[in-house]
């Protein structure tokens, strides 16, 4: 069965609102919402598609674009691959030009419509930014405080607390505290044994790559409104990863790090082809920041992750 190229597009309004588009009752999936796109034709470049399709579909024509995720599934009747772009600025004024029913709406209205299965990641990468913090080992847990204010006021809205030395309790209130100070405003991920999962239930979950190996034959540990990451270092874990169904990865090390210096790498080429069979919105981890953005989504990854790259420099590490 051969497998079918689509181009489509979350498109953000300048407020941050996504457009929908419902599919009409007669289409394959139909009933169902989707981000506007089509196929891509024999010969064509994704971009040129794209454009096309919106032109078509919408009556706009894309300025700005750039790479967010691809999907490969495969449904009874039909594969399909789904190469979806991010679009942040256009000309026209969209509108429904083949009678399809729109909406404008905020990332977390996402949940609220009925997507085909093969959208479920889209919806991820849709609400996810392109930039995940990571503190730092080592701080006291009032520079850990100190720290994520100034990154949630810096614009950060994900943020890992991992504190690896640091006593259970004293981590556990410490949680407490910063999932108040993220409320509103980012999603705060947390470590630990999923037997903490009900004293948090605002916070998503990052799985060590130890707990992927121990855990992935169980499936998914916990509801699909709630988030679940994991830490992934090779093809198999990514594999595993997929298995449990989390909603993103951080795929390490990229590069050479301070705190690792000796560890090997799997540098752009690599983590670029273990991204092209891996389904969920990843992360690039080791030796990167903000300034290689371009790069990860080039490399089919939904951004950087970082500790020094992201930390607030006012807060000593």
């Amino acid at each position: 069965m051969k497998r079918i190229h689509v181009a489509a597009a979350v498109i953000r309004a300048a407020e941050g609102r996504i457009l929908i588009a419902k599919r009409s009752d007669d289409q394959h999936q139909g009933g169902l919402w989707e981000f506007p796109g089509g196929k891509v034709e024999p010969g064509e470049a994704v971009e040129a598609a794209l454009a096309r399709e919106l032109e078509e579909e919408l009556g706009i024509r894309p300025t700005i674009a750039r790479p967010l995720i691809q999907v490969h599934h495969d449904y009874p009747d039909k594969q399909v691959l789904l190469d979806v772009w991010e679009v942040t600025a256009f000309v026209g004024e969209p509108h429904g030009a083949e009678g399809q029913p729109l909406a404008w709406v905020n990332a977390q209205q996402l949940l609220e419509y009925p997507f085909p299965a093969a959208n479920q990641p889209i919806v991820a990468a849709a609400r996810l930014p392109d930039r995940y913090l990571i503190t730092p080992e080592g701080l006291t847990a009032q520079a850990l405080l100190q720290g994520v204010c100034a990154a949630l006021a810096g614009g950060i809205r994900l943020i890992q607390l991992r504190a690896p030395a640091m006593p259970d309790t004293q981590y556990r209130d410490l949680a407490a505290d910063i999932q108040g100070l993220c409320a509103g405003k980012a999603q705060l991920m947390l470590k630990g044994p999923l037997e903490w999962l009900g004293d948090f239930p605002a916070a998503g979950w990052h799985l060590t790559s130890r707990q992927l190996h121990e855990l992935a034959a169980g499936g998914r540990p916990l509801p699909t409104e709630r988030w679940l990451a994991a830490s992934c270092h090779t093809a198999e874990e990514l594999a595993m990863a997929m298995q449990m169904s989390v909603d993103f990865v951080t795929l390490s090390p990229l590069q050479a790090t301070q705190t690792h210096p000796d560890a090997a790498v799997l540098g752009w080429e690599l983590a670029g082809q273990l991204l092209r069979n891996f389904n969920q919105p990843a992360y690039l981890l080791g030796g990167v920041g903000p300034q290689h953005l371009a790069q990860a989504w080039q490399a089919g990854a939904q951004g950087v992750a970082g500790i020094r790259a992201f930390w607030p420099p006012q807060v000593e590490v």
